[in-house]
């Protein structure tokens, strides 16, 4: 039986043939020499796996992956490439560091937007930090809530396409599969990260503000605006940039407000994301279909399988309820700033027209939004805000401002996506379980406080005064016996 001459590529120490898979990838994960990414691989490597033996050409494809994968951590999203090609797509139309007059700027239409709050609302206790950032700024604050978003997912489709490849592969190179899953799952983890990192720093280009898409992403008690972006936000509006400043200060203070003085509904918001994360659940027959015709070797062809639509998650029932919950809460909050910045704004000349303006803009949502979308599945748009701005109007005209702001003080007590259907119905209906809540609340007190004990001896009493003969009958009991 002949054997592979020694020396060449296909063998090991031992003289026993190497799969030359396992050759190619040994070399190209470190076992060459150095000089570049394919400096020490042998051509005949490339040749026993079936590549182009010109080590520059397949050098110049696999350089930019091997820079992919370096540094990722084990996770399943690189998130050191995240935040390069994040930072970079944020700077890529320029993103100079905020000078000091935009900082003033920042700083005081934050200051007078939390003054101009505290009448329309008791809810946080002001003075929260006001920050002016670069784009870059704003990418790295956010960062840690997309790793919330984006893992869970990356996850899913990076163990489905290892499977699915191992399952195709041909039986006598499934063994050597153990060692390409986890290639193709660094792989996924850098593509991932790539498309994260450019989703985030083109949202960076548009955001104007820390809670701009309604998501809790900022530290907890930090304000932020973004002046370039507020500078671009106010072009061609015909209004006064400093009342653009000063209005989108407001409604970035009422959501620093609201997420205040309410800890749980951050943990809530997030809370309903991570339930959406667990149930995704990836169509392997879709993964199969998608990896049959991709090489292995190829890092080109597993990019664009992992770029393509049919690698996106499918929505599972318990999903959708998750989407229903997170679409509601994302209303409801932004229907409450929306209502309180506009009472708060009253003295702006341009209020009104700036209130549309900005609800339009988060109903349609921007390019980025829609890219996030496709890769977590999760839409950020509150697509029933005008429904939940009137809901608020309606409670606040009913039951004032605290009454208004009393809904916040747990989950249990916001309404649903029902309520939304009939925001006038539910101010009705908040008033009769208010009413319920006071008379059982008053009787718990009487009953706690020792009044029930008292009002049982004053009936004692009175039915001792409606029978005196009663008491004579006690009183000549006592008395009779011996003396």
């Amino acid at each position: 039986m002949s054997q592979t001459p020694p020396g060449r590529p296909g063998d090991d120490e031992g003289g026993e043939p190497r799969n030359p898979f396992e050759e190619l990838l040994r070399q190209i994960m470190g076992g060459g020499a150095g000089g570049g990414p394919f400096a020490g691989v042998d051509p005949a490597a490339l040749q026993a796996a079936g590549l182009p033996a010109d080590p520059a050409a397949m050098g110049a494809m696999m350089a930019q992956v091997q820079q992919m994968m370096a540094g990722g951590g084990d996770g399943p999203v690189n998130w050191d490439l995240a935040r390069q090609v994040a930072r970079q797509r944020a700077a890529a139309d320029g993103d100079p560091s905020v000078g000091d007059s935009a900082r003033r700027a920042t700083a005081e239409a934050l200051r007078l937007a939390d003054l101009w709050l505290a009448e329309r609302t008791e809810l946080g206790e002001g003075g929260a930090s006001g920050v002016a950032w670069s784009r870059s700024e704003w990418v790295e604050a956010t960062l840690p809530v997309w790793r919330q978003l984006a893992e869970p997912v990356a996850h899913s489709v990076g163990d489905a396409m290892a499977a699915a490849m191992a399952e195709q592969a041909p039986p006598e190179l499934r063994p050597m599969m153990a060692t390409a899953g986890g290639v193709v799952r660094q792989v996924g983890g850098a593509v991932f990260g790539m498309q994260v990192g450019q989703a985030v720093g083109e949202l960076a280009g548009e955001v104007v503000s820390g809670t701009d898409i309604g998501l809790p992403l900022v530290p907890a008690g930090t304000a932020a605006l973004l002046p370039a972006n507020v500078d671009a936000f106010a072009e061609g509006l015909e209004v006064p940039l400093e009342d653009v400043r000063l209005y989108l200060a407001l409604r970035e203070v009422a959501h620093v407000r609201l997420f205040g003085a309410r800890p749980w509904l951050r943990a809530h918001v997030l809370g309903i994301v991570e339930a959406f994360a667990r149930g995704i659940r990836i169509d392997t027959g879709r993964i199969e279909e998608a990896v049959r015709s991709v090489d292995p070797t190829d890092p080109e062809a597993l990019q664009q399988a992992l770029g393509s639509g049919m690698l996106e998650p499918e929505r599972t029932p318990e999903q959708d309820a998750a989407l229903l919950r997170l679409e509601t809460v994302l209303a409801l909050v932004e229907g409450w700033v929306d209502h309180v910045v506009g009472a708060a704004a009253a003295p702006l000349p341009s209020a009104g027209a700036l209130r549309e303006v900005v609800r339009r803009r988060r109903a349609a949502g921007g390019p980025a939004e829609h890219t996030l979308s496709s890769l977590v599945g999760l839409e950020l748009r509150p697509r029933r805000l005008r429904d939940a701005a009137a809901l608020w109007a309606a409670v606040e005209a009913e039951h004032g401002v605290d009454g208004r702001d009393r809904a916040w003080s747990h989950p249990d007590l916001l309404p649903t996506a029902e309520d939304l259907d009939d925001p006038s119905g539910y101010a009705a209906r908040r008033s009769t379980a208010d009413s319920e809540s006071a008379d059982v609340d008053a009787a718990l007190e009487q009953l706690l406080g020792g009044d029930l004990g008292e009002a049982r001896r004053e009936r004692t009493a009175d039915e001792r005064v409606a029978d005196p003969g009663d008491e004579a009958g006690d009183d000549d009991g006592a008395g009779a016996g011996p003396r």
